[in-house]
C-alpha cells in the first residue's frame, strides 16, 4: 500500500504567509504605522518583511503606500452623476501620512527601485500621481543607496589592491627568505566577494563589445547584440555640447568615444587648434580612418581604452581646453575614475568638459537619482557642475531593430563641469 504524505500543514503554512503578506500591504496602504512595526518585526516567517509582495500586482509595502494617495478619476456630481476629472487633486492628509509611511518603510529597509507588475517602482507610481513630495523621498533614497554602493565597490577594490600587495610581499620575502625560515609556509589569505558595478547597458560588458563586431550605418552604431551605441537623434545634444565647451576657435579638445562621429564633427566646426580623439574599438578607429579623420588638421587618433591612453597623456604634459566623456558598456565607476583621477591632470585651469549623460536614462528616477549622485562626486572631486535642461524629440520609431530603448525620459539634462573657483 503507497505512503499516504499528509501535506496539509505545508499548505496551511503557505496560506498563513500569503495572509500575512496582505495584512502588511494592507497596513501599508492604510498608512497604519503602529500595525505596520508591530507586524514588521514579528514576522519570524518573512525575514524580509519591508519587502514582500503581493504575488498578482507585485506591489512592496512602498508601491502600496503610494499608491494609495492616488485619487479617483471618477467624481460624484449632481445627483449623483459620476463625472471625470483630468486632473484629480491628492489628499493632502493622506499624502502628509503617506510621507511618514515611506520614511519608516525605508528606515526598515524597503527597497527604493522594486518593480511591481506594471514595471513600475514606487517613485515612477509617486511621479505618476503627482505626488512629488513623495517622489523626492524615494530619489534620495536612491542616493543614498547608489552612494553605499559605490562605496563599498570602492572598499572591495582597496581590499583587492590589499591582498594584492600581501601576496606580493610574501613572495618577495619567499625569494629572499634565509634558510631557517620555512619559507614553503603559505600565509592565509581572505576570500573577498568583489561587488560589480553596473554597466551603463546591463546587456553587455565594455570587454565583450570592444570584441563584438559592429554594425555601422549612416544613423545609428548597433553592437553584435543588436545593442544602440550611438543614434543619430543625439545630434542636436552633441551640438549643444560642443559649442559650449568650444565657445571660441583655437581650443585644444580631447574627447573619449568617437562613435559616429557626431560630436568630433561638430568639434571640428569650431576650429580647435588641437583635437585628441581616444577611441577603444577597432572597427570603428578603421571607419575613422575610411572617413579620413587621421588626416584632419589638428587631429591626433588614440587607439585604445582611455584607461591605457590618458595616464600617457598625463606623463607627457598634455593639457586640453576641453574634454568630453561618451564610452558606452562602462559603469559609473569608470566614469568616477575618469573625472577625479584623469580629467584632474588634463584639462586646463580654466577648461571646461562634460560628458553624455545617459545614466539611468531608461527610467525618470534613475535619471533623476544619477544626476544627484554625480553632482556630488563631482563635487568632492572638485568640480562645479551646470545643468542645461533639453528636450528630447519622440522616439518612439527610432528603437526599430534596436534590441532595447536606452533613452525614454523626455528631457535631456547637458552637464558643463569646470574645477571650483
Amino acid at each position: 500500500m503507497p505512503e499516504v504524505i499528509d501535506d496539509t500543514a505545508v499548505h496551511l503554512t503557505e496560506v498563513d504567509i500569503d495572509l500575512d503578506v496582505q495584512e502588511i500591504l494592507l497596513a501599508a496602504s492604510q498608512h497604519d504605522q503602529s500595525k505596520l512595526r508591530q507586524l514588521l518585526r514579528s514576522q519570524s516567517m518573512l525575514p524580509d518583511a519591508a519587502n514582500v509582495k503581493d504575488t498578482e500586482t507585485g506591489f512592496s509595502p512602498l508601491h502600496a503606500a503610494i499608491a494609495a494617495c492616488e485619487p479617483d478619476t471618477e467624481t460624484v456630481g449632481t445627483n449623483g452623476a459620476t463625472t471625470s476629472d483630468s486632473k484629480p487633486s491628492l489628499d493632502a492628509e493622506t499624502v502628509k501620512s503617506a510621507v511618514e509611511t515611506v520614511k519608516f518603510l525605508l528606515q526598515e529597509g524597503a527597497i527604493w527601485n522594486d518593480l511591481d507588475a506594471n514595471n513600475e517602482t514606487p517613485g515612477c507610481i509617486a511621479r505618476r500621481i503627482g505626488a512629488l513630495e513623495l517622489y523626492e523621498l524615494i530619489v534620495d533614497a536612491g542616493v543614498r543607496a547608489e552612494l553605499l554602493l559605490n562605496r563599498l565597490d570602492a572598499y572591495e577594490e582597496l581590499s583587492d589592491d590589499d591582498d594584492e600587495e600581501e601576496e606580493a610581499e610574501a613572495e618577495a620575502e619567499t625569494e629572499t627568505a634565509p634558510e631557517l625560515v620555512d619559507a614553503s609556509a603559505e600565509p592565509a589569505t581572505e576570500t573577498t566577494t568583489t561587488a560589480t558595478a553596473t554597466p551603463a547597458n546591463p546587456e553587455v560588458s565594455n570587454s565583450q563589445y570592444l570584441e563584438s563586431r559592429l554594425n555601422i550605418s549612416n544613423d545609428r552604431i548597433l553592437d553584435a547584440d543588436q545593442n544602440g551605441v550611438m543614434m543619430a537623434w543625439e545630434s542636436d545634444i552633441m551640438r549643444k555640447s560642443a559649442t559650449a565647451l568650444l565657445p571660441t576657435p583655437g581650443l585644444k579638445v580631447l574627447n573619449i568615444g568617437h562613435g559616429m562621429g557626431i560630436v568630433d564633427g561638430f568639434f571640428q566646426e569650431q576650429g580647435p587648434a588641437v583635437h585628441h580623439i581616444v577611441e577603444a574599438h577597432e572597427e570603428v578607429v578603421t571607419e575613422m580612418k575610411r572617413r579620413g579623420w587621421d588626416t584632419k588638421p589638428g587631429v591626433v587618433i588614440h587607439q585604445g581604452r582611455w584607461q591605457d591612453i590618458l595616464p600617457d597623456l598625463v606623463a607627457s604634459g598634455e593639457t586640453f581646453d576641453a574634454i568630453y566623456y561618451d564610452t558606452f558598456a562602462e559603469s559609473y565607476g569608470d566614469f568616477r575614475d575618469f573625472f577625479s583621477e584623469q580629467v584632474i591632470g588634463l584639462l586646463e585651469q580654466e577648461g571646461r568638459w562634460g560628458f553624455f549623460n545617459g545614466m539611468g536614462a531608461d527610467r525618470q528616477i534613475s535619471y533623476d537619482v544619477y544626476q544627484k549622485v554625480a553632482e556630488m562626486d563631482l563635487f568632492e572631486a572638485g568640480f562645479d557642475v551646470q545643468w542645461e535642461e533639453i528636450a528630447v524629440p519622440k522616439l518612439d520609431g527610432e528603437w526599430e531593430g534596436v534590441r532595447r530603448a536606452y533613452w525614454v525620459v523626455d528631457d535631456y539634462r547637458l552637464p558643463l563641469c569646470k574645477f571650483m573657483d
